[in-house]
C-alpha cells in the first residue's frame, strides 16, 4: 500500500506551458514526485469559463499540456496525470462545497477579481466563472492532499479551500472549531487542511513592457509576453532579443537600471552562474555592457534549459495514442481516490444511500 503523503496540483488548459510555469510549479513537481504520491490535474472544465465557444481549442490544449508534462520529465509511473472532466466526483463535491461558501466570499477572492479585470470581463462573465473558484476547492479536496504546489497568484484559491475544509469538518464531522488545522483528520474530519508549497519564483514577469498601472506584468499567453517550453530555438531568440529592458537606456554606454528589468529578472532566475550575473549587473549599471550581449547570453541559457524538453516533446507528439493511454490510466486512478473521498463526504453528510462503482472503458 502506498503510504506516502499526496500532492495535488494542475493547470487550466488555456495553451501550452511556459517558463513561468516551470519555475513557479513544475520544478517543484519534478522534485517531489519521488517523495510524494503526486496527482496532476488538467482542469479542462475551468477553461470553459472564458472559452466556452472554443471546445476544439480546449481539447488540443489538454493534449498539449499532457505532452508538456511528459516532456519536462513527469513520470506517469510515479505520478498520476488525469483529466478533470472525466472525474465526476469533483463536480459533486463542487455542488456541496458551494453550499458552504457565501456568494460574496467567493467574489472577494482577489485572484478572481484580478482575472475579471485582466480579461476585461466587466459584468459580462458567465455564472460559471465565479463557480470555478468553488470548483478549484473540489479539485483539491477530492484527493485529500497534504500539499499543493502553486504559484503565488493561486494562494487566495488555496485559502478558500482551507476555509471549505474547516467548515465541512466542523459542520459534518463534529471537529471542534478551535482545533488546530493539523489535527482535523485525526479528530474525524474528512478533509485535511492543505498547505501550499510555492516554487522558488513566486511570480515570473513576462517579456513585455509594464501594464497600465506601471507594474511589470506576469508572464501569460493572453498578454503575448510568454516564452513557451515548446518554443523552438529561433523563437526563443526572437522573443529574448525583443524583450523589454530599461527604456531610458538609449546607448550601450548609458548607465542601465537592473531593478524591475525583465532581462535581469530572467538572468537571476535562470542563469546558474551567479558570479557572472553579479559582475555583468555592475557593468550594466556603469554603462560598460550593452543589452545585446546580455540578451545573447540569456538566449543561450534558456535554449540549454528547453532543448531536452523540446526533444522529448517531439517523441510524444509522434505518439498521441500513448499520451491518451497515460491520461486514461491516470484518470482511472484519480477516480478510485476521488470516489473514495466522495463516499466519505456523503457518509459524513448522511447522504450515503447506495454504494456505486465507476469505470472508464
Amino acid at each position: 500500500m502506498n503510504t506516502r503523503e499526496r500532492i495535488l496540483t494542475g493547470d487550466t488548459p488555456t495553451g501550452r506551458l511556459h517558463i513561468g510555469h516551470y519555475v513557479g510549479s513544475i520544478e517543484n513537481r519534478l522534485a517531489l514526485q519521488d517523495e510524494y504520491n503526486c496527482y496532476f490535474l488538467i482542469a479542462n472544465k475551468h477553461a470553459f469559463t472564458t472559452r466556452a465557444d472554443k471546445p476544439e481549442e480546449i481539447r488540443q490544449s489538454v493534449l498539449d499540456i499532457a505532452i508538456d508534462y511528459l516532456a519536462v520529465g513527469i513520470d506517469p509511473n510515479k505520478s498520476t496525470l488525469f483529466i478533470q472532466s472525466e472525474v465526476p466526483a469533483i463536480d459533486e463535491l463542487t455542488f456541496f462545497f458551494a453550499m458552504l461558501l457565501p456568494f460574496n466570499r467567493v467574489m472577494r477572492n482577489p485572484t478572481l477579481k484580478d482575472e475579471i479585470r485582466d480579461k476585461g470581463l466587466g459584468d459580462e462573465y458567465s455564472f460559471g466563472f465565479p463557480l470555478y473558484a468553488v470548483g478549484q476547492c473540489a479539485d483539491i479536496l477530492a484527493f485529500r492532499p497534504a500539499l499543493v504546489p502553486v504559484g503565488e497568484d493561486q494562494l487566495p484559491h488555496l485559502e478558500m479551500t482551507r476555509e471549505v475544509a474547516r467548515r465541512f469538518n466542523q459542520m459534518y464531522c463534529n471537529v471542534d472549531p478551535h482545533a488546530e488545522d493539523k489535527d482535523h483528520v485525526a479528530l474525524g474530519g474528512v478533509f485535511p487542511i492543505i498547505k501550499p508549497k510555492l516554487g522558488r519564483v513566486h511570480r515570473l514577469v513576462g517579456t513585455g513592457a509594464p501594464g497600465p498601472t506601471g507594474e511589470l506584468q506576469k508572464m501569460s499567453k493572453s498578454l503575448n509576453n510568454a516564452i513557451f517550453l515548446s518554443d523552438d530555438a529561433d523563437t526563443v531568440k526572437k522573443k529574448v532579443m525583443g524583450m523589454y529592458t530599461d527604456p531610458k537606456r538609449l546607448r550601450a554606454t548609458d548607465p542601465g537600471t537592473v531593478e524591475n528589468n525583465p532581462l535581469w529578472i530572467f538572468h537571476e532566475t535562470f542563469n546558474p552562474d551567479k558570479t557572472w550575473v553579479a559582475d555583468q549587473q555592475a557593468a550594466y549599471r556603469a554603462g560598460k555592457v550593452g543589452d545585446v550581449v546580455i540578451k545573447q547570453k540569456l538566449v543561450e541559457i534558456l535554449n540549454t534549459l528547453i532543448d531536452p524538453i523540446r526533444t522529448r516533446r517531439k517523441q510524444y507528439e509522434s505518439r498521441p495514442a500513448d499520451v491518451l493511454d497515460v491520461l486514461k490510466s491516470g484518470t482511472r486512478r484519480a477516480n478510485e481516490l476521488s470516489e473514495e473521498t466522495l463516499a466519505l463526504a456523503k457518509k459524513a453528510m448522511h447522504q450515503d444511500y447506495f454504494p456505486r462503482s465507476l469505470r472508464i472503458n
